[in-house]
């Protein structure tokens, strides 16, 4: 790198601020150069932390990265944040497309007449979209007869769930009308409602995100020899089930239980429900409304979804009945009984009864699987007496069970509704993957999905770097060396770690 920099050069120097910004080399004394920045500061930097300049990069930035003259970090940030500026959110980096969140609505990127645009055009033709993706896949699975996956990766908040959307939503554009169900429901209206269903029950707001996916979805969209939909499934993985009985400030839980709570009032009366404030599994935490979003609104177009992916009413009323039933189960309270055993306060004696008639079970079966805990031996059965302590991890222990058994319920539905094509030869997935976060205490759940997040970033390095640049090696081709942060060592050691005892599995699939 030093030999690429002399004085006079434009460079990329870091910034503690603003990760990096540019500026012209004045003076180099060994290891170090002098820089003046183009805001006037002098600052003195080793030259590992140094990048030369693209003078000659267009003021409104290239479409593809690959144009770049160099590919290092700062040239790729600054290109992004120059298209942003101008409101173009797709870059693609060879046939990688990338996608900067606009935080806001833009309906004219998405409408129609851009669909027509795109329809068969190739890749390159227009400027970047996240439809020109779809299309190539689409066209390559209908030329060749092969199937193909998109996946759609990025931290939390990149805005992974609305790409997935709009992916669907173009391949329904082209591959639509293919077959309806009994009363006249196309699959891809199917497929595209279930959206709502499926984010009602497993998004919530998370400090970056207020429409987060706490789940994996990956969505098989199966075509028939003419290219026209002919059936689908959806396989979710990894539901963030701890959620349900603890969520930190300002996040929310589930978006479902907040819908509930904004019913109708002869809703909210026949389930005795009331404010958010009032139940445990929701005050945990400040923040009970969405700037911009009504939940009110939000619930009858949930049931709507419902009812076009051919969920029955009455079903729909057993759902809800369960969430209200997991908000009562969440304000059980436990006193201390006689001999280190617990009973239900008095205090929360309506919440057991609600959420034994809510759950349409036996009062005492409730209160004794509350409590007591069951142990099997080949000689008899015992059973233990818990504290109270130990009667609210059980309470929480069954809220979460739960749900997470509701929400595998409601995929199963959607996708018996949808119903799959045993025949069909060729299918595109759209992989919608959870956002990478780390916090300050992270779970054995967030501990999966960022080993899950990382055997993907693999997968992606493997393709896109490590083979691409062994490339080069062989045909012996000059180039500059693309460094990235590689995590194998550590994905090894996870992953060849030997437990004796038992074994475990990071996925876990609803199907």
């Amino acid at each position: 790198m030093q030999g690429e920099i002399n004085v006079g050069t434009h460079v990329w120097v870091g910034d503690p601020d603003l990760a990096w910004t540019d500026g012209i080399v004045v003076n180099i004394e060994g290891d170090e150069a002098e820089i003046q920045t183009s805001d006037g500061r002098m600052v003195v930097s080793n030259f590992s932390k140094i990048r030369p300049k693209d003078l000659e990069a267009p003021d409104g930035g290239v479409d593809d990265m690959t144009k770049l003259a160099y590919l290092h970090e700062p040239a790729v940030l600054h290109n992004l944040a120059t298209r942003y500026g101008v409101n173009e959110i797709y870059t693609y980096s060879g046939d990688i497309l990338i996608a900067v969140n606009p935080f806001q609505g833009l309906p004219y990127v998405y409408d129609a007449c851009v669909m027509e645009q795109y329809k068969g055009a190739a890749l390159g033709e227009l400027s970047p979209h996240v439809f020109a993706i779809a299309d190539v896949a689409y066209r390559e699975m209908i030329n060749e007869g092969k199937s193909n996956s998109i996946l759609v990766s990025g931290e939390s908040g990149a805005g992974k769930t609305e790409t997935t959307k709009m992916l669907m939503r173009y391949l329904a554009y082209l591959g639509g009308h293919a077959g309806t169900a009994a009363d006249g429901r196309t699959i891809e209206k199917q497929v595209l409602e279930s959206n709502p269903v499926l984010e009602a029950f497993g998004n919530a707001k998370t400090v970056r995100n207020n429409n987060s996916s706490r789940f994996g979805k990956f969505v098989e969209i199966q075509f028939d020899n003419h290219g026209r939909i002919s059936g689908a499934a959806i396989r979710t993985y990894l539901l963030e089930r701890s959620r349900v009985c603890q969520i930190s400030d300002p996040e929310r839980n589930f978006h479902c239980f907040y819908l509930l709570c904004a019913a109708p009032q002869e809703e909210i009366e026949r389930y005795k429900l009331g404010d958010p404030k009032s139940f445990h599994y929701l005050n945990q935490s400040s923040c009970y409304e969405l700037v911009g979003v009504s939940d009110s609104h939000d619930y009858l177009a949930t049931r709507k979804a419902m009812d076009i992916v051919g969920i029955k009413r009455e079903e729909q009323d057993a759902i809800f009945r369960i969430v209200a039933a997991i908000l009562h189960l969440g304000n059980i309270d436990f006193a201390k009984g006689d001999n280190d055993s617990s009973v239900v306060k008095d205090e929360s004696e309506f919440h057991f009864r609600m959420t034994a008639d809510l759950l349409m079970c036996d009062h005492q079966a409730l209160q004794n699987a509350l409590c007591k805990r069951v142990m099997v031996t080949p000689e008899e059965i015992i059973m233990k007496s818990l504290n109270p302590d130990a009667a609210v991890i059980s309470r929480d222990g069954l809220a979460k069970t739960i749900y997470s058994r509701l929400f595998e319920w409601l995929v199963d539905k959607i996708n018996a509704s949808i119903g799959q094509d045993c025949h069909s030869e060729t299918l595109i997935g759209v992989l919608d993957i959870y956002g990478f976060e780390s916090f300050k205490t992270n779970s054995f759940e967030q501990f999966c999905i960022n080993f899950t997040n990382e055997k993907l970033q693999q997968h992606f390095n493997q393709h896109v770097f490590k083979l691409e640049q062994a490339e080069y090696r062989n045909e012996e081709i000059y180039w500059s060396y693309v460094d990235f942060v590689d995590n194998q060592d550590v994905l090894d050691l996870i992953e060849k770690v030997s437990y004796p005892t038992f074994s475990f599995s990071v996925y876990s699939s609803s199907s």
